[in-house]
């Protein structure tokens, strides 16, 4: 009924293993742990004093990921599919928390996952997002309410010049014509860097 999913160790310091119930009456985690700690006590002292993290497997990969970085609580998940990594935005005061102890973790966590993971604070990533809407606005032909709505649907520079007049008349606001001037204007920006 328990499955093991995924382990995770770096020897004889931490170790985090994902486990999983086919009966959803059973909870995969508790049934590791055992009352008290008893069953998973049992495999601690085997490993002389190796820490267990037991985290729930889920098919979800975002929320499994959210679960591996336990006990750090995630904010928010950028994800590149093609890079197969993740962006995990976490609160400020949980940033320590979610890197670990020299980066102890967010390492488990990535080799359990199968995914790169890059842990940012809230406030760094607020920031990237300011200095993103500010460039979008400095693109000749567009105003504030056009690069609010590019912002929106998060288009950078560089993705505007790149795009078809069609697909960027697709954003709110935005009309064939009026795109065909930003996707120039964009071009434009970015030659004179």
């Amino acid at each position: 009924i328990v499955q093991i999913k995924s382990a995770a160790r770096e020897p004889g310091v931490r170790a985090k293993i994902a486990v999983y119930s086919s009966d959803s009456d059973v909870d995969p985690v508790g049934a590791c742990v055992g009352i008290k700690g008893s069953r998973v006590q049992n495999v601690v002292q085997e490993l002389r004093g190796e820490k267990i993290d037991i985290v729930p497997w889920d098919e979800d990969e975002t929320r499994f990921v959210c679960n591996a970085l336990a006990p750090a609580e995630v904010v928010k998940v950028l994800i590149d599919e093609e890079a197969r990594s993740m962006e995990i935005v976490v609160d400020d005061s949980q940033l320590s928390l979610a890197i670990g102890k020299r980066g102890q973790n967010v390492k488990l966590a990535s080799i359990l996952s199968k995914w790169k993971l890059d842990i940012v604070s809230e406030t760094l990533i607020n920031r990237r997002f300011e200095e993103r809407k500010k460039m979008l606005v400095k693109v000749p032909g567009m105003n504030d309410t056009l690069a609010q709505s590019a912002f929106t649907y998060g288009l950078s520079v560089e993705q505007i010049a790149g795009a078809e007049p069609a697909a960027l008349a697709a954003v709110p606001g935005f009309t064939e014509e009026k795109a065909t001037e930003i996707i120039e204007g964009a071009k434009e920006f970015i030659s004179s860097g």
